[in-house]
């Protein structure tokens, strides 16, 4: 297949997320928004021209090649289903589903179909997490040692299925195994809630890595400051990743002589040169778009496979179980293996 077919593409819901799926869809290259599924479509303006309809089953029959799925995370598993069934391609927004067996379910029914799906980690196509990836690929890390990621801010109400493990803190799931290559072997955590909601709205964790690393993950909805940072160590230095801005930054291990005498017999490192990366900065959302795009035409198109977004369900629900039972869980192997199933 080849780029030039223009793919009909089909969005359902149309809330905070939706809207910006909207937008990048509607002037995405090589795609028609063919039309837009939300049960509150009745009470929603008009949308740029393109039919605003209540229920899927009247998106699909305007004859779809592929769908955007921005529901609520409690109805993935539906909409995904039926789209499956439908022989319609679909990136879901991220978490892939609220359970483990339901997102077990949704790889099984668009692998059996032969049906092109991702997961909408939109992370992996931040260009400071793009361009960290390739250097410590490179090895210009050498050995990672930890993995520390801060992901702070106010309160969205617009979430209101889902607590901050499963809405926030898989995104930092997510790109930490993405960056270091490394599955998670166990997790622990503590959460608290203190928004008045059935759902915890912090959390921190500390997981090991398959190699040796360790990942510190602090994620909350309780801070008025806004943060997303990422922050690798290793051998040679570390490098920090702010995803709100796409800055890169390498601080590296010093190997300067020191006579000051108190500090000489410390043998770990020292301060040593900065650099700030200069980094082309594309829109993360448009460039998954692209590439999802290029999947459904059968191009070569690196994306989150659904594979990947049952694995991160999966250490979610670890995380959760090690907050309430209060116990470190280990992803045995044969549980790591019924996650990764076909990967």
């Amino acid at each position: 297949m080849s780029r030039g077919r223009t793919l009909r593409a089909g969005l359902i819901g149309l809330g905070a997320m939706g809207r910006h799926h909207a937008r990048v869809l509607s002037g995405l290259e090589g795609v028609c928004l063919a039309g837009v599924s939300d049960p509150l479509a009745s009470k929603i303006a008009p949308f740029h021209g393109v039919p605003l309809l209540n229920d899927l089953d009247d998106l699909l029959t305007l004859g779809i090649d592929y769908a955007v799925v921005a529901t609520p995370t409690a109805t993935h598993e539906e909409v995904g289903l039926r789209l499956a069934a439908a022989g319609v391609c679909a990136l879901i927004e991220k978490p892939l589903a609220h359970t483990v067996d339901a997102a077990h379910r949704l790889v099984t029914a668009f692998r059996s179909r032969g049906l092109v799906a991702a997961v909408g980690h939109i992370e992996r196509f931040n260009p400071a997490l793009l361009s960290l990836r390739d250097r410590l690929e490179a090895g210009e890390l050498g050995e990672v040692f930890q993995v520390a990621t801060r992901r702070q801010g106010p309160f969205p109400n617009r979430i209101t299925d889902v607590g901050v493990v499963k809405d926030l803190a898989t995104h930092d799931i997510d790109l930490t195994s993405w960056v270091t290559g490394q599955d998670y072997l166990s997790v622990s955590a503590r959460t608290i809630s203190r928004s008045g909601r059935a759902y915890e709205d912090m959390v921190a964790v500390v997981g090991q890595l398959e190699r040796s690393a360790v990942a510190n993950h602090l994620v909350n909805w309780l801070s008025p400051l806004k943060e997303r940072s990422t922050i690798v160590t290793g051998d040679l230095g570390c490098f920090v990743a702010d995803t709100l801005t796409a800055d890169l930054t390498f601080y590296s291990n010093g190997a300067g002589h020191t006579e000051w005498e108190a500090l000489s017999a410390f043998r770990g490192v020292s301060e040593g040169a900065m650099i700030r990366y200069a980094i082309l900065k594309r829109e993360p959302l448009q460039v998954e778009h692209e590439r999802f795009r290029d999947a459904v035409l059968g191009l070569p198109a690196d994306i989150v496979t659904l594979d990947h977004g049952l694995r991160t369900v999966a250490v979610s629900v670890a995380v959760l179980r090690s907050a309430h039972e209060g116990v470190t869980v280990h992803l045995s192997d044969h549980h790591r293996l019924e996650t990764q199933k076909a990967h």
